[in-house]
């Protein structure tokens, strides 16, 4: 492998015109394709096989109608004010008539007269006074605090108003799907909404649902990039030398996540994919670029090598590390295909595209760059203080750092298992789930729109369910009779606010149900269980199956899903990379080693973002107003990025440990030296990445927050705590016997050569040779 990848660094250090012009090449087709195609982005993650998508490819295949997206407006009066006077009233209804004139929302009175023709108004009349009987005989005793808004007489359609007058909702149905919705759709129906403002006083504020698909990406991420600026700066110190990294990671996120987009027109792409792939992008791109430029500076100015020789050497020595490195990253992220959700499945790949990009970039684009850069990628001040002072190393307080923690090994795995532990306990109370509305921030209009809601109407109507009922014999047929009992039968179990037969065929009924909790209330999950149970009375007695979906019902089954398939996925990424380890490093202990050290990094990670984003705990700083649950399919992410992206600095330290053991150096000894050699560099890539994730805390996508802090401090704890103070403390434990393997596994394993050894002997005995044919 070294051997390869040093003939690769030398033809592109020596032919920088074709590399670069490929390179080119393959970012003007990604560009082509983009305007041809054009970008496409969904906010749909269907979670196949769960209850509630079947319930919604059924809706999607019987009723198409019912399985539209649906909308809510609120319309709120000034305090102290009521919104039922004549000019607000007529103001609303302009604005809901016009809604409803739109091509992609279902009109009530076009669906009355369908329903009409086929035959049908009798049958859902029947259910409906049978409802209205329900809800008069509970309104005796325990009126609601809202009613629908009525003109002349007449209830307006979709409408209902607090009983203070003081706010009223408006809730609609589009024809399409919601993941089908164009953003055209979505502006229409707010201009529609917005022209109530004019004139009324009224502040309309449009629902969660109505909000645009967006990319994620903000300004805030700069700061992340201009904070590794810095770092490559004073790592490399060079202008020149800093500016390579950071051009081949832009670059390999320019093809990755362009390429993504280019192809978004065929397949279906999650808005925060392309997020996900930019933040692992632009990380691994500039910390492989930067520990293949800083191995190749340091040959120049250690070993006195020409800066072609330099390169070609850091190419097959670094530039292994980075390809196992790269392919660790690759697997762990590609294990999420065994999952076999689809939205997951498409973040992986576009992710793991994007790092195996930059991988290639590092290892042919950033040598021919730096064909291009030649000598001057080392200054000639930064030469004669190395020829002055050949002796001389920045290693000082690195040195004083591992030789503390080796001198006091025992006292540092302690204390580090210990503050990580502790660091861990929130994790026993994390609640997973979909951030929405209610854990937005406060100034937002999905926020306030959410609020206003549940003051004046409960807070379940913020998450409907939608239910099919369908009797168990297939030859039983749906009835008035039916579905008036069942009206009946819902409208009395425990948690319900109110039932509303939408529709029925001969087969099937479908309702809606408003829950008296919020969406992401424990109470409501056990209501959709005890919904779902073919053993619950409703079951039972009128002999029917009922299946519930809904945004909220879809969420909870995400959450089910995704739990039920993370300890697989774990045991599946650690048993290949444990293998790329054992194939890489030729040890036991290293690989079991590393993945210890990553299950106390990963469970003190969650355990910190549960009580940042579930708990509140600092939350002014990190720019949200309110706790929530935790996103549910962020620790399946997380953990694949953070185990790929740990083992790179298990690769990139330990190599070197493993190097210096190569090379002659004993015990503790080649700890020493090894971590000397990259621990600094080691840092500045920590702190790379660390900035990188940590410029997506501040963006407004709650989802993206989470998952920029998440990934930022789990760097950090991984780099700085488990390599720096575990690793070297436990390699120091083993000594030498770090690097034994059973004969018998010896035999059979690869060598890799991933430090180089065989490269480095060769090229040494061609050195020989020449010095003796010169001297001839």
């Amino acid at each position: 492998m070294s051997t390869l990848l040093y003939k690769i660094g030398k033809t592109a250090y020596r032919k920088p015109g074709y590399f670069i012009l490929a390179w080119v090449l393959i970012l003007g087709i990604v560009i082509s394709m983009i305007s041809i195609n054009g970008i496409h982005i969904s906010s749909e993650m269907k979670i196949e096989g769960t209850e509630s998508q079947k319930v919604l490819d059924q809706l999607a295949k019987e009723l198409p109608a019912a399985s539209g997206g649906q909308g809510s407006v609120v319309f709120k009066a000034p305090d102290n004010e009521r919104l039922d006077t004549p000019e607000r009233i007529a103001a609303m209804m302009k604005g809901v008539s016009e809604v409803y004139g739109l091509d992609k929302v279902i009109n009530p009175a076009d669906y009355a007269a369908e329903a009409s023709a086929s035959g049908a108004t009798a049958e859902m009349a029947q259910a409906q006074n049978a409802q209205a009987a329900n809800m008069a005989q509970s309104q005796a005793t325990s009126p609601p605090p809202y009613g629908p808004l009525m003109v002349e007489g007449v209830p307006v359609p979709g409408v209902l108003i607090s009983s203070d007058g003081k706010i009223a909702l408006f809730q609609f149905q589009f024809t399409i799907e919601q993941s089908a919705i164009t953003q055209d759709v979505f502006d229409s129906v707010i201009d529609s909404v917005m022209t109530v403002e004019q004139g009324t006083n009224i502040t309309v504020l449009p629902g969660e649902t109505l909000k645009s698909v967006s990319i994620g990406v903000g300004s805030a991420e700069i700061v992340g990039l201009v904070i590794a600026v810095i770092v490559l700066l004073i790592t490399l110190g060079s202008v020149v030398a800093a500016g390579l990294p950071l051009i081949t990671a832009l670059l390999g996120v320019a093809i990755g996540v362009g390429g993504a987009f280019s192809i978004s027109k065929f397949i279906e792409m999650p808005s925060v994919t392309s997020v996900l792939a930019l933040m692992v992008g632009l990380a691994v791109g500039i910390d492989y670029a930067l520990f293949i430029v800083n191995r190749q500076r340091r040959m120049i100015i250690d070993q006195r090598l020409s800066a072609q020789e330099a390169t070609a050497r850091a190419i097959g020595t670094s530039g292994s590390a980075v390809f196992f490195a790269g392919l660790t990253v690759i697997i762990a992220l590609c294990g999420m295909l065994v999952i076999g959700l689809t939205f997951l499945s498409t973040m992986a790949l576009v992710a793991a595209a994007t790092v195996l990009i930059n991988v290639f970039i590092a290892l042919t684009l950033l040598p021919a760059l730096l064909g291009l850069v030649g000598e001057r990628i080392c200054s000639t001040k930064t030469r004669e203080k190395s020829t002055k002072n050949p002796k001389a190393t920045n290693h000082g307080i690195a040195d004083k750092w591992v030789k503390l923690v080796i001198k006091h090994r025992w006292a540092t795995i302690i204390v580090i298992i210990v503050v990580l532990g502790f660091a861990a306990t929130p994790i026993t109370k994390m609640d997973m789930g979909i951030p929405g509305a209610s854990s937005a921030n406060l100034d937002t209009a999905a926020r306030q729109s959410y609020d206003a809601i549940s003051e004046g109407f409960g807070e379940g109507f913020n998450g409907p369910l939608i239910l099919v009922a369908e009797p168990q014999d297939s030859s039983a047929k749906v009835t008035p009779e039916l579905l008036g009992g069942l009206v009946m039968e819902l409208q009395g179990q425990n948690n319900v606010a109110q039932v509303t037969p939408l529709g029925m065929t001969e087969d099937l009924a479908i309702f809606s149900l408003i829950p008296e909790t919020g969406p992401n209330d424990k109470v409501t999950k056990t209501l959709v269980n005890d919904l779902r149970s073919a053993d619950s009375s409703i079951a039972q007695t009128y002999d029917v199956k009922l299946g519930v979906t809904g945004l909220t019902a879809v969420n909870i089954d995400m959450s089910a899903k995704l739990a039920q398939v993370f300890p697989i996925y774990v045991g599946i990424i650690i048993l290949l990379s444990l293998i790329i380890l054992l194939l890489v490093f030729r040890s036991i202990i290293v690989p079991i080693k590393a993945t210890i050290g990553f299950l106390l990094s990963i469970l003190a990670t969650f355990g910190i973002t549960t009580a940042v984003f579930q708990w509140g705990w600092l939350h002014s700083l990190f720019g949200f107003d309110t706790g929530g649950p935790l996103l549910s399919f962020m620790p399946i992410i997380v953990t694949g990025i953070l185990y790929g992206l740990a083992m790179d600095y298990q690769v990139f330290l330990v190599s070197s440990m493993r190097e210096s053991y190569v090379h002659g150096h004993r015990g503790t000894e080649s700890v020493v030296h090894g971590y000397n050699q990259v621990s600094r560099v080691v840092v500045a890539a920590a702190v790379i990445m660390v900035s990188v994730f940590a410029g997506f805390i501040f963006t407004d996508d709650v989802m993206i927050k989470q998952i920029g802090f998440t990934l930022a401090v789990g760097i950090l704890i991984d780099a700085f705590v488990i390599r720096m103070g575990l690793v070297p403390a436990i390699m120091a434990i083993f000594g030498d016997k770090a690097w034994s393997l059973p004969k018998w596994l010896d035999r059979i394993l690869p060598n890799l050569d991933v430090e180089g050894e065989k490269l480095i002997a060769t090229l040494s005995a061609e050195e020989q040779a020449d010095s003796k044919s010169q001297s001839k």
